[in-house]
């Protein structure tokens, strides 16, 4: 073995996190916001969330993709830190797959078909297979498709590398010499915990250590430790995603590497410990990557089992390594973390659902406007101001995270949603700043004792019932993704329009007559206003939804077509909400 050798194996590495990588992203990609809602939905025992977390691992291939994804989900307030140990220990357990699919380069028969189950016989044929897709398709779930198959050729393709890189080491007398430092359990063990650290892979170190397995001279006793030592080096990966997290996200990290180094613990006291007394004779015989990858998926699933019971101690323990700080208090507004853009299907699922609760604060604050008009109180208006500010703030983050997410490969569907996003959270945000345009305009009210006359009153009651159904619609249309609901948005909002010019018609009249002030007409044109602008800024959220769903956002030629033909469904949504809205003309009476 020469220096060249070495290149290979850092080439072998190279290769197989690069084909582990693209299979993950991709995989990922075509689960689309799927897993996130699965995470929500299948979190409510320790079992189920076991089996997710097992699930998920083997879809996506990457436990430490999922433990980030934990992380980020627990330090948003998305899910509890118990809902995170069944994910935790299910993660464990399906990242054996990796070292079983690995394990069939060690075949060794002259069967056709036998040889065909080996990796590297049959990925090339996958490499092409993959290309061909990559090539025919420039996007889509086919695409997507072809990289997964590419990215496990990358990978096997790799794993052949350092295959063929560590062989020489058979022949080698200082190799023997070294590998007998391996019997000593504890340093069995940190070597497989640094290694993994490293690499930020158990896969990859799993896969160094079935290549080694190769040259024959690693037996069970030397892969023991070291496969447990593995499991131990993983939780890097989650005690550096936790940097800069809230308490909750510190305690994901915490029960991560309690679990994993209590599972050691208990292995190697109870295997060796028993040693003492009992005779393994397998632990000097030679293993192979078959052997590796059953000694894995034994020690993984016999500590999932036995600390699976005491899920709630785990979390105890997290609590007393991660105390509350006195006098201290978790961000009063839990949001989407960063950590999230690690999945961006995921992240795009939270900022959607956090774009729905935008919306839902954006009807209440105007609500509670409203409601200011007919009485004036100094708490509701304290709401409303502090209402305006976490509008302010949810689009100041959505925004930012939106922008980092566009720039990622995406499922269309992905991309879809972020283009929605993108064109609404600025009119929720807008919708808040009218609000607080209301409350000033019922400031003015109050403080000047302004009382409109009654023709003026009973056409603003008319206006606001008007503006409260537009704010419904929109937002349970926007929060259900109904574009049926959404498709009545324009044809109100038309009516609305048409109501505010009514009402100011009638003002100039009354004010001919003497029936009206300057005065109060300041304060009727501010609210007429606010009014007509809130149920723009509802028009621009339906269209929008409508558009993206059509995959095209041509929002001014939408309007200009809908308005300009005469759709029957349009039409006929126009003449119920017009006769429903209408105010009497004042230069009839």
């Amino acid at each position: 073995m020469n220096i060249f050798s070495l290149f290979t194996l850092c080439g072998g590495i190279a290769f197989f996190l690069y084909g582990m990588s693209l299979m993950s992203s991709r995989l990922e990609k075509l689960a689309g916001g799927r897993m996130e809602q699965l995470l929500k939905k299948m979190t409510s025992t320790p079992i189920k969330g076991l089996l997710l977390g097992a699930g998920i691992t083997i879809a996506i291939q990457s436990s430490g993709a999922v433990t980030v994804m934990l992380v980020g989900l627990v330090n948003s307030g998305i899910i509890e830190l118990g809902q995170s140990i069944g994910i935790i220990m299910g993660s464990n357990v399906g990242t054996t797959l990796t070292a079983w699919i690995l394990s069939l380069s060690g075949i060794d028969s002259d069967s056709f078909w036998l040889q065909l189950l080996k990796p590297e016989n049959f990925s090339p044929l996958v490499a092409l297979a993959g290309v061909i897709l990559r090539t025919r398709y420039k996007s889509g779930k086919k695409h997507s498709a072809g990289s997964i198959m590419v990215g496990f050729s990358i990978l096997m393709y790799g794993t052949t590398m350092m295959k063929n890189s560590v062989s020489p080491l058979a022949d080698m007398p200082e190799f023997t010499s070294i590998l007998t430092a391996f019997t000593n359990p504890f340093i069995g063990v940190a070597v497989g915990a640094v290694l993994t650290a490293v690499l930020h892979s158990s896969a990859a170190s799993v896969g160094i250590l079935q290549a080694l397995s190769m040259t024959g001279g690693i037996t069970y006793g030397m892969a023991l430790p070291i496969i447990m030592g593995q499991n131990i080096g993983t939780c890097m990966t989650a005690l550096m995603s936790s940097i800069g997290g809230n308490r909750n996200a510190r305690r994901v990290s915490v029960i991560h590497v309690s679990f994993n180094l209590i599972g050691t613990s208990i292995g190697l006291l109870v295997f060796y410990g028993s040693g003492m007394f009992i005779n393994y004779a397998f632990m000097d015989w030679l293993i192979n990557p078959a052997g590796i990858a059953i000694v894995h998926s034994i020690f993984n699933v016999a500590t999932t089992v036995l600390l699976l019971p005491f899920t709630k101690q785990l979390e105890k323990l997290a609590y007393m390594v991660v105390r509350e700080d006195a006098g201290e208090k978790e961000e009063k507004l839990a949001f989407v973390d960063e950590r999230l853009l690690a999945t961006p299907s995921v992240a795009i699922a939270e900022c959607a659902a956090k774009t729905v609760d935008m919306a839902y604060l954006a009807e209440k604050t105007i609500l509670r406007s409203l409601t200011l008009l007919e009485k004036y109180d100094e708490k509701t208006a304290e709401e409303i101001i502090k209402n305006e500010d976490r509008l302010d703030l949810y689009e100041d983050r959505l925004g930012t995270l939106l922008v980092h997410l566009s720039g990622k490969s995406l499922s269309d569907e992905d991309s879809r949603n972020i283009s929605k996003q993108l064109h609404t959270i600025g009119d929720f945000e807008r919708i808040g700043d009218h609000a607080v345009n209301l409350l000033k305009a019922a400031q003015e009210i109050n403080e000047k004792s302004i009382k409109f006359s009654g023709p003026a009153s009973d056409e603003l009651r008319v206006l606001l019932s008007a503006l409260k159904e537009i704010l419904s619609l929109t937002t349970k249309a926007y929060a259900e993704g109904d574009l049926r609901l959404a498709s009545k948005v324009e044809p109100l909002e038309q009516v609305i329009d048409g109501l505010v010019a009514d009402i100011k018609s009638n003002h100039i009249t009354r004010l001919q007559k003497g029936h009206c002030t300057i005065e109060m007409g300041f304060v009727l044109s501010d609210l007429l206003t606010n009014c007509e602008r809130v149920s723009d800024h509802c028009s621009n959220i339906a269209v929008a939804q409508i558009e993206t769903a059509l995959n095209a956002y041509q929002a001014h030629e939408y309007l200009n077509a809908l308005k300009t033909s005469n759709d029957a469904n349009f039409r006929s949504a126009f003449d119920g909400y017009r006769a429903k809205f209408s105010v009497a003309s004042e230069s009839a009476e």
